[in-house]
């Protein structure tokens, strides 16, 4: 089994990604109406199945790749979590290119993410801690750091995502439209995270 992951493995699994945020969009948008306006279902759709769309005209370059996953977002989304999205792969494209990544090491995922989360943080204002998905993805990163072989990747990023929900669940969210009446987001897990978990898993 190869050991890194190649852009060929990732135009697979943008693909698996689409079809899981389609698979996904009632849950989500479920999820977001308790706490949001309720469309991030429709974002997440909309923006992966464009990446998905786009990922065959990728170039044959993992930060123009990454680069063109941005553009993607920004064409389909005009929510904020498809510009915190589009942030991110913006950041990782600048992290890919300054590094002169052509395929992705167990050991570039959890800079990656750090890179991502820190972008998103800083686009939308937010601190660890306010339960959003800088918080699933801080935990990812960190759980990530430990050299891993490339087939146990996906499984320590699901406990890893579970546990963060879990942690986060009875707390309330403290950004975004939900910290209006945080109380009502305590039992509830963030749509963030959840959006998250649909990635991973589809991954």
């Amino acid at each position: 089994m190869t050991m890194n992951i190649t852009l060929g493995m990732l135009k697979q699994a943008v693909v698996r990604i689409a079809i899981a945020c389609e698979q996904s969009q009632t849950m989500l948008c479920e999820a977001d109406s308790r706490l949001g306006d309720g469309d991030l279902g429709i974002t997440m759709q909309k923006g992966w199945r464009q990446i998905a769309d786009d990922s065959h005209d990728w170039p044959d370059d993992l930060s123009k790749a990454f680069f063109q996953c941005s553009k993607s977002l920004q064409k389909a989304c005009a929510s904020s979590f498809g510009t915190l999205q589009a942030t991110a792969f913006m950041a990782m494209a600048k992290y890919c290119k300054e590094n002169q990544l052509q395929e992705i090491s167990p050991s570039d995922i959890s800079p990656l993410l750090t890179v991502a989360y820190q972008s998103m943080m800083a686009r939308g204002k937010g601190e660890l801690g306010q339960k959003s998905v800088l918080d699933i993805l801080y935990h990812l990163s960190e759980a990530l750091k430990p050299i891993l072989a490339i087939d146990n990747l996906k499984a320590v990023a699901l406990q890893s995502i579970d546990s963060t929900l879990n942690e986060y669940r009875q707390k309330p969210n403290l950004l975004g439209r939900a910290r209006m009446f945080p109380e009502k987001s305590i039992g509830l897990d963030d749509p963030g995270m959840l959006a998250i978990k649909v990635i991973v898993e589809a991954i």
